[in-house]
C-alpha cells in the first residue's frame, strides 16, 4: 500500500515536477485500484493453490519493481502504468496475509494480530508522510520512491528466508473463482466499496489540500499523511482486538459513521485551519479502521478454504472504492471546490454506515431465527 501513500504524500512535488494536473494525480489511484479490483478474485484463488509465502515473495517483488518504473517515470503515461503494475501485488495482499494468519496464529489471537497486520497498510502511510517526504525535500521525490523500492525488496528477501514453507502447489485444477460475492461477504464487499472510496480521497488529496487551500508547506503538509497513519495504527489493534463475536458486526457500521465526523473536520478547515490535523487523525482512528474489522469478520466466518476467496472478494470491494474515489474528488480539486470533495467523501461514508448497519441487523435476525 505503500505506492499509494506516496502518491498522496508527494502529490504536491509530482504536480511540480511532472506538470501533472490534481485530476491526473487522482487518476493514479483509480489506474492502480482499479487493477487490484478486478485482479483480486483470481488473486485469491492462486494464493489458495500456491500457498502464503510464495504469494508473499511474488507480491514483494512486484512491488519492487512498480516502484522502481514509478521513480523513473519520464511523465504521465509511464506513471500510470508503473501504478497500474502496482495494483497487481494488491490483488494477492490481503488473501495471502489473511491465509498466513488462519495457519500460524491461534484463533485466540487472530484478531489482535489481524490488527496488527492490517496496521502495516497505516505504518505505509506514516513512512510516505514523513521520512520519505523529508527525504523527498532533501534529494528529490524521486529518490524517495527508488529508496521505497529497495525496502520491498529487502521485505522479499525477508519473506523467502523466514516464512514456513508452503506446500507443494496442487496438481488438481482449482475451482474456479468465485467472482460473484454472497451473503456476509457481499455486504462487507458493498460496505467496503463506500469505505475505500471515502478513505482513497482523503490519502490522494489530504496533502495537496494542505498547500493548495491551506497554505502549508510540502513537507508539513505530507506529515498529515504521517498522522493519518500512525493515528490509524493505534485504531486498527485496537477496533480488532474489540472485535470480538456479537461486537463485531456493529463495529463496522459506527466506524464509518465515525468517519463521517471526520470528513465535517477537514470540510471546516478552511475556515479552522488547525481542524485538518483534528480531521487526519480522525480518519485514522474510524475510517481505516473499518477494512482491518471487516478483515477479522471474513476470517471469523470463513467456511474452510474459502478464507482466501472471501478475502480477496471483500477486498475486491475495497479497490473498487479506492479507484472511483479519487476520480470523482479530482473533479472537485480541479476546480479548487474541496469543501464539495469532503461532502463527498462524507456521503461515502455514511453510506457505508447504513450498508453495515443494515446488515448487521438482518444478521442479528438471521442468528435468532436459526437459534429458535
Amino acid at each position: 500500500m505503500l505506492q499509494l501513500f506516496l502518491m498522496g504524500a508527494l502529490g504536491p512535488r509530482l504536480v511540480a515536477d511532472m506538470g501533472i494536473s490534481p485530476a491526473v494525480l487522482g487518476l493514479t489511484t483509480t489506474i492502480g485500484f482499479g487493477t487490484a479490483a478486478v485482479l483480486s478474485p483470481v488473486g485469491g484463488r492462486i494464493v489458495d493453490r500456491i500457498g502464503s509465502r510464495r504469494s508473499l515473495v511474488l507480491l514483494l517483488l512486484v512491488s519492487t519493481a512498480a516502484l522502481a518504473l514509478i521513480g523513473a517515470a519520464p511523465g504521465a503515461a509511464v506513471l500510470l502504468g508503473a501504478v497500474a503494475l502496482g495494483g497487481v501485488p494488491q490483488a494477492l495482499a490481503n488473501p495471502a496475509t489473511n491465509k498466513a494468519v488462519l495457519a500460524a496464529v491461534p484463533p485466540a489471537r487472530r484478531g489482535a494480530v489481524t490488527g496488527l497486520k492490517q496496521s502495516g497498510v497505516q505504518l505505509g502511510a506514516f513512512v510516505a508522510g514523513l521520512p520519505l517526504a523529508a527525504l523527498a525535500a532533501g534529494l528529490g521525490w524521486r529518490a524517495a520512491v527508488w529508496t521505497a523500492s529497495g525496502a520491498a525488496l529487502l521485505a522479499a528477501a525477508w519473506a523467502l528466508r523466514s516464512l514456513p514453507a508452503d506446500a507443494p502447489p496442487s496438481a488438481s485444477p482449482p475451482p474456479p473463482a468465485s467472482w460473484v460475492p454472497r451473503g456476509m461477504v457481499a455486504w462487507l464487499a458493498a460496505f467496503s466499496l463506500f469505505l475505500g472510496a471515502g478513505i482513497a480521497s482523503v490519502n490522494t488529496y489530504l496533502a495537496l489540500y494542505g498547500v493548495q487551500r491551506l497554505g502549508m508547506d510540502p513537507t508539513v503538509a505530507g506529515a498529515l499523511v504521517a498522522v493519518l497513519g500512525v493515528t490509524g495504527i493505534a485504531g486498527r489493534v485496537g477496533w480488532s482486538k474489540a472485535a470480538v463475536p456479537g461486537r463485531a458486526e456493529w463495529l463496522p457500521g459506527w466506524l464509518a459513521w465515525g468517519a463521517l465526523g471526520a470528513a465535517a473536520l477537514l470540510a471546516g478547515a478552511e475556515w479552522a485551519g488547525p481542524l485538518v490535523w483534528l480531521g487526519a487523525v480522525a480518519v485514522g482512528v474510524f475510517a481505516v479502521s473499518g477494512n482491518a474489522v471487516s478483515m477479522v469478520l471474513v476470517m471469523q466466518r470463513a467456511k474452510p478454504g474459502r478464507a482466501g476467496q472471501d478475502s480477496a472478494l471483500v477486498a475486491a470491494g475495497f479497490f473498487a472504492g479506492f479507484a472511483v474515489g479519487p476520480s470523482l474528488f479530482g473533479f472537485f480539486a480541479e476546480r479548487g471546490r474541496y469543501g464539495a470533495g469532503w461532502l463527498l467523501v462524507a456521503a461515502e461514508f455514511a453510506a457505508a454506515g447504513a450498508v453495515a448497519f443494515f446488515w448487521a441487523r438482518q444478521d442479528r435476525r438471521d442468528r435468532k431465527g436459526h437459534s429458535a
